[in-house]
C-alpha cells in the first residue's frame, strides 16, 4: 500500500484511541462503518452489538480521561490485504483491564474505517 493509505490508518488510530479516551462517540462515528460489527471474545463476556447500541455504551460511561487515567495504546501491527481491506491489531489499557483489538478496515468512499472490532479484555494486573 501507499505512504498514504499507511498514514490514513495511522491517523484513524489516533482518533480511535482519543475517541475511546474520551468516551466521545462523535469522534468514533467518524471511524466506525455504519455497519459496525463489535465483537467481545473474553470467555464468560462474549457481547455482538451494532454501532448504535455501542455509541449508546460509549455515551453512558465515564470518559477515562475525566478520571484522570492515563492514554496506554500501541498499535501492534497494520496489514493491507488489498487497496480496501487491512488489519490492525492493538492494544490498550482502559477502565482497569487490558485489551487486545483485532480491527478490520475497508474503504468507505475514500476514507478507510473499521467494519468490525473483535477484541478480549483481561483485568489490569498493576
Amino acid at each position: 500500500m501507499t505512504p498514504a493509505d499507511h498514514k490514513k490508518v495511522g491517523e484513524l488510530m489516533e482518533a480511535y484511541f482519543e475517541g475511546l479516551h474520551q468516551a466521545d462517540s462523535t469522534m468514533l462515528r467518524r471511524v466506525f462503518h455504519p455497519q459496525l460489527a463489535y465483537v467481545c471474545a473474553t470467555e464468560g463476556d462474549e457481547l455482538y452489538l451494532d454501532l448504535e447500541t455501542y455509541m449508546g455504551r460509549v455515551d453512558g460511561r465515564e470518559p477515562p480521561a475525566r478520571r484522570g487515567d492515563p492514554r496506554e495504546e500501541e498499535v501492534l501491527e497494520i496489514a493491507f490485504a488489498s487497496d480496501r481491506l487491512a488489519r490492525v491489531s492493538a492494544r490498550m489499557t482502559m477502565m482497569g483491564r487490558d485489551f487486545h483489538d483485532l480491527l478490520t478496515l475497508v474503504r468507505y468512499g475514500t476514507e478507510w474505517r473499521i467494519v468490525a472490532k473483535v477484541f478480549s479484555y483481561v483485568p489490569r494486573k498493576d
